[in-house]
């Protein structure tokens, strides 16, 4: 859609082009943000032979504008809820709720993104 302004200044709006750009940044963000919940929390996973660390991943879902951070190994959710359970130095339950949580902002602000042109010129 093409408008002409009082001024003499022409606006073309690409309604397509402008939700794509929203959409790859969105996602992008979306992305980092579930890297650094990763990074955050695997210095807290209980360790013994580092399986469970090595597991984490994140997943991601453009099409719904999803992102997960997992650990598969079949004892990580007891290993995550059981809080009587002894761990070395540094290393606890809650792994990933606590950053999570201590970490919220700072994934925020990933999700936000720097500024910048999103349609590149």
């Amino acid at each position: 859609m093409d408008r002409e302004a009082s001024d003499g200044y022409r606006l073309a709006w690409d309604d397509d082009r402008i939700l794509a750009a929203i959409r790859g940044a969105s996602m992008e963000g979306l992305e980092l943000a579930a890297e650094h919940l990763l990074q955050a929390s695997s210095v807290l996973v209980p360790l013994e032979e580092g399986d469970l660390e090595r597991s984490g991943e994140v997943s991601t879902d453009a099409d719904d504008q999803a992102a997960a951070v997992s650990y598969d190994r079949p004892y990580a959710v007891r290993q995550h809820e059981e809080l009587t359970w002894r761990h070395d130095a540094g290393r606890q339950a809650k792994y990933l709720e606590q950053p999570m949580t201590e970490e919220r902002d700072t994934m925020l602000q990933l999700l936000a993104g720097p500024p910048r042109d999103l349609l590149g010129g």
